[in-house]
This record gives structure tokens, C-alpha cells and sequence, in this order.
């Protein structure tokens, strides 16, 4: 198969598809892999460690495109990209369609096959292509909410692991999937005090279990996000529901209740945001501010380390990608019930409930 790998255009994305050692391990099973020159250099591989290890460089994202049978990314194409997509194209990275009409409809009509990261699913319901980038970005929103809470950024000026004397900031995170957890964790190893709040007992009990005691659980309700907005300093948003947009917990009137200062980082803002005032920025334009409280939604928040990034996401895109090379997409989804469950787009068709329902339209059963 002829894979591609073309250079991220979205702003400020540093990371890339595949590292040199992706390439080789494709190229050992005799594929021919297509790299956009400079792909991998925000991410501090160099052309000619592609080389190296066995890709061919082509000069621009057009190339990648027209030479490809299958585009392996890191997220999804924006409209620049739209036309170069076409029906012979499986495309292989993160969509979150549900967060854009737009989008869906252009796959749509490139016919093209669309495998998206963030649905592939295994047994047990855990999301293994999402949990390493949501592992960055829920230990990200406590590093940028940290520094956004300084005076000088329009924050409360707190520090949150507090001084001898002076009390730990507060911290609330809401929901207690893999964002909460490494938020909780990061926030809880600076010294802030962690509020956790889910609505799955299962997961509360978990955390009860695995923090320190600095760190307490509470069940989520409206009730009780209400209440606790009114004295925390940074506030998490870490709710996720598979493939579809997220829940609005945080609503517009709510924010009158915080403190000046306040800061909101919104890791859920790929599919929406768990924010009713949520809007999506990048690192050029991080915040921006509604009622004196302080909004981080950069959209793709791993893409400010894409070292890690690309590694981390490497390193468990690499055997799907694999397998698909190998075997084709419908042959290596018939055979892995995980890697089919990230089929969102077959040839025109919409194959995944969440995204139709998202948008209400009816689904096309595969």
C-alpha cells in the first residue's frame, strides 16, 4: 500500500502522522510511505530521518495526496485539504466530527473511507488511539491553567500549590475519565487542592482509592457544580462521550457566580466543549475572557508538545496502521472489532449513530 503522511496545516500543529520509526516498520512489510517535506520537523524529526528509514519526500501536501492510498494524520483535514480527499482514500486520524458539520459533510462527499482515532474501541470501552493524547492534555490543563491564573494573564493571581502560611489553590476537574485522573494528579503533585466530580460511582471510588486525601470525590449534578464554582480557581473540563458532542455543564449564566479571575480550560472542546460559552482558540490566541473568568480552549492542546505528542500517539497508531496496510480497511475491520468501531465514514455513507444523531440525520446501516 502507499501510505501518506502529509504535514499538518491546522494552526500551530507542531505534531506529525508517523515517526521515522512508523516509516520503517511500514516499509519493512514493503509498503511505500509518502512524507511531506518538513512533516516531522515541529516535532523534531528531520527529512532526512525519514530518509533513513525508508520514506520517499515529496515536495507538497498535493503530492502526498495524489500519490496515496491511505493519509495518516494527526487531526482532521480542514477545508484547505477538502478537495485533495478522494474516493480511493482511507483517511486515518482524529475527526471528532461530531464538533463539525462542515467537515462531515465534505467527507461525505469525497466518498472517501474515514477511520477516526478517537472511536476505535476496545473490548472494555476504553478508547486506546485518544487515552495517550488525553493523557497530555489533562496534565497540559493543569500547566496552562496554572500559569493562566497569574495576574498579569487576567487570572486571580494564585499560586496553586500555595505557600507556608497561605492556603493550596483550588481546583475542580469534572469528570473522572483519563483527562480528570492525570488532571487531578498533576494539580494534586503541585499541592492545589482537587475536586473530582463524575457521575459513575465506579470511577469516583477509583480515584478515592489512588489519590491523596488532598484529592476529594463528589458525585456530578448541577446541584453541586453550582456550589462548587463559587470558590475554586481553576475549573477542568474533562467530559467525553464517545463520538458524539459533549455536555454543556458549565452553563453561560453560571459564570456570574465565579470569582474574577477565575480560570476555565476546556480539554472537551474537540467535540464541542462541556462549556456553554466554550469557542475554540489556538496557541497563537489561547483565552479569551467572558465575565471577568478566564476561557483556555485551544483545540488541540497536545500539538504545544509535539515530541511527546507524536511518540505517545505513534506508538499506538503504529500496529492499526499496520494492519490496515496489510490487509486492506474492510479486511483489517472484519477481523478486529476494535479497530472497526473507528469507522465514522464509508464512502458517502455515515456509519457511526453519534455522528447522525449529532446533527439529526439518519444513519445508513453498513
Amino acid at each position: 500500500m502507499k501510505i501518506g503522511v502529509p504535514k499538518e496545516i491546522k494552526n500551530n500543529e507542531n505534531r506529525v502522522g508517523m515517526t521515522p520509526a512508523g516509516v520503517f516498520e511500514l516499509t519493512k512489510n514493503k509498503h511505500t510511505v509518502y512524507v511531506q517535506k518538513g512533516a516531522g520537523f515541529g516535532s523534531g524529526f528531520s527529512d532526512l530521518d525519514y530518509i533513513n528509514a525508508g520514506a520517499i519526500i515529496l515536495e507538497t501536501i498535493t503530492d502526498v495526496y495524489t500519490s496515496s492510498d491511505m493519509i495518516v494524520k494527526v487531526k482532521e483535514p480542514i477545508e484547505e485539504e477538502y478537495p485533495l480527499i478522494q474516493s480511493h482514500h482511507v483517511m486515518f486520524t482524529y475527526f471528532h466530527f461530531a464538533s463539525s458539520e462542515p467537515l462531515t459533510k465534505a467527507m461525505l462527499k469525497s466518498e472517501a473511507v474515514c477511520i477516526a482515532y478517537e472511536t476505535v474501541e476496545d473490548k472494555d470501552g476504553t478508547l486506546p488511539l485518544l487515552t495517550p493524547m488525553s493523557e497530555v492534555a489533562g496534565r497540559m490543563a493543569i500547566q496552562q491553567g496554572a500559569k493562566y491564573l497569574e495576574k498579569p494573564i487576567k487570572g486571580r493571581g494564585v499560586l496553586l500549590g500555595g505557600v507556608p502560611g497561605v492556603p493550596p489553590g483550588r481546583v475542580l476537574v469534572l469528570g473522572a475519565g483519563i483527562v480528570g485522573i492525570q488532571a487531578a494528579k498533576m494539580a494534586a503533585g503541585l499541592g492545589a487542592h482537587v475536586t473530582i466530580m463524575d457521575i459513575s460511582m465506579k470511577k469516583l471510588r477509583y480515584v478515592n482509592d489512588v489519590m491523596p486525601s488532598h484529592v476529594v470525590t463528589e458525585f456530578s449534578s448541577e446541584y453541586n457544580i453550582r456550589k462548587r464554582i463559587k470558590d475554586h480557581d481553576l475549573i477542568v473540563g474533562g467530559v467525553l462521550l464517545k463520538g458524539a458532542k459533549a455536555p454543556k455543564l458549565i452553563t453561560r449564566d453560571m459564570l456570574k457566580d465565579m470569582r474574577p479571575g477565575t480560570v476555565l480550560v476546556d480539554v472537551a472542546v474537540d467535540q464541542g466543549g462541556c462549556m456553554e460559552t466554550t469557542k475554540a482558540t489556538t496557541h497563537e490566541d489561547p483565552t479569551f475572557i467572558i465575565d471577568d473568568v478566564v476561557h483556555y480552549c485551544v483545540a488541540n492542546m497536545p500539538g504545544a508538545v509535539p515530541y511527546t505528542s507524536t511518540l505517545a500517539l505513534t506508538n499506538v497508531t503504529l500496529p492499526y496502521v499496520i494492519n490496515l496496510a496489510n490487509q486492506g480497511w474492510e479486511k483489517a475491520c472484519k477481523k478486529d472489532k476494535t479497530l472497526a468501531k473507528g469507522l465514522n465514514i464509508v464512502k458517502g455513507k455515515i456509519v457511526y449513530e453519534e455522528i447522525a444523531e449529532a446533527f439529526n440525520w439518519s444513519v445508513d446501516a453498513m
